[in-house]
């Protein structure tokens, strides 16, 4: 079993130079994205209690606390995957750290799959909703009644007045973003043709491993979230190569200082909000 959230966000409390306002889950080829600002606190995985290892390629696996602008915000490093063999507990255990420590807005960003010809690789994508697939929620079991109710509404689950100021800042500096539903799989297997088309037909856009049980988390324990997905392929229902772990993050890093702009524009203003 974890250990308890709680106590590992007391832990931080305890070492933190300042408290963070903000938290973001970095997603893969996108580790890069926290070591442009000023960092105030820097901690690997394996020193937090009840943080286990991120095994997932280029998944740095660091808690980095850094100042966007004025606000504080706590970068994540690399996530923790149903696939590695983790428990659901386990994957979502730094989320509810997040909202422990009092974090109000988190940040959660992927690698995906394109399942429309439209949404082409390198494209930055604003998840307007998810089709949790991964045969599995994190809020089975017993109800931590603190920290948030028995059947959270999962409507609107990714805040639409966050979206409308990403696209207001991308429109600012010519950056284009498109919209698209994430659905999440188990993995680690990637999907077959078969499946991509079952997909496509009940309306997701995207394919990937991850986010939909951290976003249930957050949204269970009150946070508001901003869901960004970076095209990093597209899946098999358009050709018919396989693909590598390279190629998907090579193409993250690509968008990734595009995203950049985006991100530092919207986590300053939340310092003021």
């Amino acid at each position: 079993m974890p250990a308890d959230y709680r106590a590992t966000a007391q832990w931080l409390k305890d070492r933190l130079p300042r408290l963070p306002k903000a938290g973001v889950i970095l997603g893969t080829g996108l580790n890069q994205l926290a070591e442009d600002f000023p960092i105030l606190f820097r901690l690997p995985y394996a020193e937090i209690p009840g943080f286990v290892s991120s095994t997932a390629p280029s998944h740095l696996g660091n808690l980095i606390l850094a100042e966007v602008g004025g606000t504080a915000v706590i970068f994540l490093q690399g996530r923790f995957h149903y696939y590695e063999g983790y428990p659901m507990e386990q994957v979502v255990f730094p989320t509810r750290v997040l909202a422990c420590l009092g974090v109000k807005t988190l940040v959660v960003t992927n690698a995906s799959g394109s399942l429309k010809k439209e949404l082409e690789p390198g494209n930055i994508v604003l998840i307007t909703d998810h089709i949790n697939f991964m045969g599995i929620n994190p809020l089975r079991g017993h109800n931590d009644d603190e920290l948030g109710e028995r059947f959270p509404s999962l409507n609107q689950l990714y805040e639409p007045a966050y979206q409308k100021q990403i696209e207001a800042i991308a429109a600012r500096h010519s950056i284009p973003v498109q919209h698209g539903t994430y659905i999440a799989v188990g993995g680690p297997s990637l999907e077959t043709k078969a499946e991509c088309a079952a997909f496509a037909g009940w309306g997701a856009d995207l394919v990937g491993m991850s986010t939909a049980p951290e976003v249930i988390a957050a949204r269970h324990a009150g946070m508001k979230v901003l869901g960004i997905s970076i095209v990093t392929n597209y899946s098999n229902l358009f050709h018919d190569l396989a693909h590598y772990q390279a190629e998907i993050q090579e193409q993250a890093a690509l968008a990734g200082k595009r995203l950049q702009t985006i991100l530092t524009e919207f986590l300053s203003a939340l310092d003021g909000q």
